[in-house]
């Protein structure tokens, strides 16, 4: 009872101290220089990314003199090949572009800030209606997995192989298509599942 006590105490004491830190940063603060232009280029467009579009839509980059440029790369090779390319000052994007470039001998690598979102934005796509889903299910189906390297299909294959199934022996994942297509591939009748 204590600990909890205390532990209740800790969290009150810092969320005081934060908004708290909030207010006195707000106060009386000049807004920044106007006019400074960020272009921000997201792998594709996410409910994960809401917060991001209420401050675009509340103004917020404005009242901190950031004139922001939202476009969506569709895919992190062609998000990181607009930052790379200076067509895109920030990209939105899983971790593996910015390891990819690196290991592939980058001069200038980029800065990378993991864990903008807490969770995989991934979900498993049934073609059939199912009420009992359990993973066994997807032995010997096809499944429309995202591009080869790509989060989303590094994310699925990590959970396959926590519910013992071999992504390579027990079903078929087509790695052609860019996960930015792999639901109009499926809409198309392609595979009997898709990680949209």
């Amino acid at each position: 009872m204590k600990q909890k006590v205390i532990s209740l105490l800790l969290v009150a004491a810092l969320l005081v101290v934060t908004l708290a830190g909030c207010g006195a940063a707000t106060e009386g603060k000049a807004p920044a220089a106007p006019g400074k232009k960020v272009v921000l280029n997201e792998v594709a467009h996410s409910i994960f990314y809401a917060p991001m579009y209420v401050a675009i839509e509340e103004g917020y980059f404005e009242e901190e003199g950031i004139e922001l440029e939202l476009v969506t790369g569709f895919g992190a090779d062609k998000t990181m090949t607009a930052v790379l390319s200076g067509e895109a000052d920030i990209g939105f994007m899983g971790s593996e572009a910015s390891i990819y470039t690196y290991l592939g001998g980058t001069d200038d690598p980029v800065v990378n800030f993991a864990q903008l979102t807490q969770r995989a934005g991934n979900f498993l796509v049934s073609r059939q209606p199912i009420d009992n889903f359990s993973w066994d299910m997807l032995k010997g189906t096809d499944v429309l997995g995202g591009r080869a390297g790509g989060m989303p299909e590094m994310v699925f294959e990590y959970i396959l192989k926590k519910h013992n199934i071999d992504p390579q022996t027990d079903l078929a994942i087509d790695q052609s298509i860019d996960f930015g297509s792999t639901a109009a591939a499926f809409s198309g009748g392609q595979g009997d599942f898709t990680v949209v």
